[in-house]
Order: structure tokens, then C-alpha cells, then sequence
């Protein structure tokens, strides 16, 4: 029996959870036990699942969000001499995807109470180089994907919509917004494959374009050369091996049949945030706009100018509470002020990045998790 003149430690609440079952576990070890590990039959089979959740004709599995990103570069033909237009508020491969394919980022700002992605920046920074513009569903709050097709019309829109799955656009789900859309299976994001990615589209060649890009660029792969019976493939381009197991696309199937009842419970999680910091003046919740059902794979708010926030953030994680930032500028990063980046280029997105903090959220959150937090946050003043 504990020493009860020693407090005792308080549960750590994280950032973000997954959330393993029973029925994840037995997935994993059919799986396993079966005839296929990789580019197998539940590859198709999970590809389908999620692209019919979200309304999209087309899934292309891929072993990270970053996979996917890189996949949707190729698949609009992103490449040197090339700009692609992305949020300076994201997180770097957003903006990495570009780089790989030889193209050169091109920061936006983003709208102040959001911190999504600002047509009007976009439409500031379009020129006769621009071959698409990166939309970021940031924290789960879709995009404004009419006025990002108003400010440039006929130009590819990727969304990294890697946190955002069962999100909607006035009444348009998140998956169909956009020419590729990106997801992410990360262990913090609504379903998780350990690691692990999704593109949808509803365009066939971009899709058969990017399966080949995640098999090193070659046109069939080791399931379909023994349905055929043969042996004998070509490279037609130059490719990675991002593709997801077998194994994995087991459990995200496994985990997408829980995916709605988990979007519930953020929700709440959501609202019981929203109403108990009504009452905190020096934590601002993100605005949600008006047509938009929020995902909420993130709760950010933003603190108050005369509240020190690495303070905070030590403050808090000493108390158990797993706060975290998201993110930093991308521009600002060392790997872009080499390259000519540098402060000034998105002061909305600067200024912001100063304030915010990610407060713990996922679905098994209980009210008085919720509370705790509400409460450590509220002492802050």
C-alpha cells in the first residue's frame, strides 16, 4: 500500500491516444496467419472501405500521410521549376511533398481565428509557375474550398486532410473536396495502422498513377503477376516502395468500423471544451465557421498575450496534461531559412504560432479529463 503522506501521480494525459481492441487484435493475427503479409487482398479490401466512408471512388493505400503527400505530387505531376502553394502553419511535409518533386514551396499565410489556409493569400501569391496549391484541413476544420477554387481557377488542389476524416464541407464530405485528398493512420489521428496513409481521388489515371509511384514506378505487383500467371514486369518510372501491408490495412479496417462512434465522442470531448472555456478569457478556442462539421483531431486555443506560453507548457506537462504545439511556421524551420525563408513572410501565421497550445484530445477523454484540464489551463492566469 502506498505511503499515504505521498500525493499520488496524476494520469498523463496525452495529446492524442489510439485506441486498440479485441477486435484490432484478432484482424492483425488473421492476417498474419494468412497467405498474403503484403500487396495482398486487404490492401484493395481497406483501399475500398475508406474511399466509400468518405464518399471518394478511389483509395490508394500508402505507408505514412508523407507517402501519401508525395504520391498526390506525382500524381498532378508536380516537378522542377514548378511552385506549389502551402500554409505556413502545417506540419512539414505538407509543404516536403513539393520538394521532393523538385518544386518550390511557396508559403501562405492563414485566417487569424482558424489558422487554416487564407484565399486571399493564396490568390497574393499565384503566379505563371504555380501548378497547385496545398489546402490543410488544420485540427480538423476543413478549408475554404470554394474560395480557394474562386482565387485559382483550374489549378489542382491537394488537401492534406490528414486531420480531418468525417469531416464536412457544406454537406460535402472531406475526401471529396479536392483533386487528391491525403490522409494520415499516425497512432494520435481517428484510425490508426501504426503508420500508414490514404490518397482518394475521383480521377482513375491518378490513382493507377500513383499505385505505380508507391511500387517503385512499376506497372503491376507481385499479387496480380500470380493471378496472371507470369513473371515478367516493367519500370515505367521512377517509384517508391511506400506501400502498406497487409497486415496493417487489417487493422484500419478493423479500426474504420469504429471510426463514427469515435468522431462522436471528439465531438463532445469538443463541446464540453467550448463551454467550460467560455469562462477562461485567456484561452481562446479556434473559430469554426458556419457549413463546416469539425473532425477535431486537434483542440488548439490561444492563449492571451501576458500569458507566457513556454511557461505553460512546462507548467502543465508537469501536471500530468500532455499539451503540445501545432506547429511552428514551416518557413521558419532551418531547412527553409538556408533556402531564403525567412520572418515576415506570413505574420498572421508568425504571430499566431507564439500563442497557441494543443490541449489533450481523443475519444476515450472522460468529463473529468476534460475537466482537469480546463481547470490547470484556467490557473495559467
Amino acid at each position: 500500500m502506498p505511503d499515504r503522506d505521498v500525493p499520488a501521480v496524476p494520469r498523463f494525459l496525452p495529446y492524442g491516444r489510439q485506441q486498440i481492441g479485441d477486435a484490432d487484435i484478432k484482424a492483425v493475427v488473421e492476417a498474419l496467419c494468412s497467405d498474403w503479409l503484403t500487396t495482398g487482398p486487404r490492401v484493395a479490401q481497406f483501399e475500398n472501405a475508406f474511399a466509400r466512408f468518405c464518399g471518394a471512388a478511389h483509395g490508394v493505400a500508402v505507408n505514412s500521410g508523407t507517402a501519401a503527400l508525395h504520391a498526390a505530387m506525382r500524381g498532378i505531376g508536380v516537378g522542377p521549376g514548378d511552385e506549389v502553394i502551402v500554409p505556413a502553419l502545417t506540419f512539414a511535409a505538407s509543404a516536403n511533398a513539393a520538394v521532393y518533386e523538385g518544386a518550390t514551396p511557396v508559403f501562405a499565410d492563414v485566417e487569424a481565428d482558424t489558422l487554416l489556409i487564407d484565399p486571399k493569400s493564396v490568390a497574393a501569391r499565384i503566379t505563371p509557375r504555380t501548378k497547385a496549391i496545398v489546402a490543410v484541413d488544420y485540427a480538423g476544420q476543413p478549408a475554404d474550398y470554394d474560395a480557394l477554387r474562386a482565387a485559382a481557377p483550374g489549378l489542382p488542389i491537394v488537401a492534406d486532410a490528414c486531420h480531418a476524416p468525417g469531416a464536412t464541407y457544406n454537406g460535402r464530405k472531406v475526401g471529396t473536396l479536392a483533386d487528391i485528398s491525403c490522409f494520415s493512420f499516425h497512432p494520435v489521428k481517428h484510425l490508426t495502422t501504426c503508420e500508414g496513409g490514404m490518397c482518394l481521388t475521383e480521377n482513375a489515371e491518378m490513382a493507377a498513377h500513383m499505385r505505380r509511384f508507391r511500387n517503385h514506378g512499376i506497372d503491376s505487383d507481385h499479387r496480380a503477376r500470380d493471378a496472371a500467371g507470369t513473371f515478367a514486369y516493367d519500370m515505367v518510372e521512377l517509384g517508391y516502395n511506400y506501400r502498406l501491408p497487409d497486415v496493417q490495412c487489417a487493422l484500419g479496417m478493423a479500426q474504420l468500423l469504429r471510426l463514427p462512434e469515435w468522431l462522436l465522442a471528439r465531438r463532445a470531448v469538443a463541446a464540453a471544451y467550448a463551454k467550460a472555456f467560455a469562462e477562461v478569457p485567456h484561452a481562446t478556442p479556434l473559430a469554426q465557421r458556419e457549413g463546416r462539421e469539425h473532425a477535431y483531431h486537434l483542440y488548439v486555443v490561444r492563449l492571451a498575450p501576458k500569458i507566457d506560453r513556454g511557461a505553460a507548457f512546462r507548467r502543465l506537462r508537469g501536471h500530468g496534461i500532455g499539451v503540445n504545439v501545432h506547429y511552428g511556421p514551416v518557413h521558419l524551420m532551418t531547412f527553409y531559412r538556408e533556402r531564403g525563408y525567412g520572418p515576415g513572410l506570413c505574420p498572421v501565421a508568425e504571430e499566431a504560432a507564439e500563442h497557441i497550445l494543443t490541449l489533450p484530445m481523443f475519444p476515450a477523454m472522460s468529463r473529468s479529463d476534460v475537466a482537469r484540464v480546463v481547470e490547470a489551463v484556467a490557473e495559467l492566469d
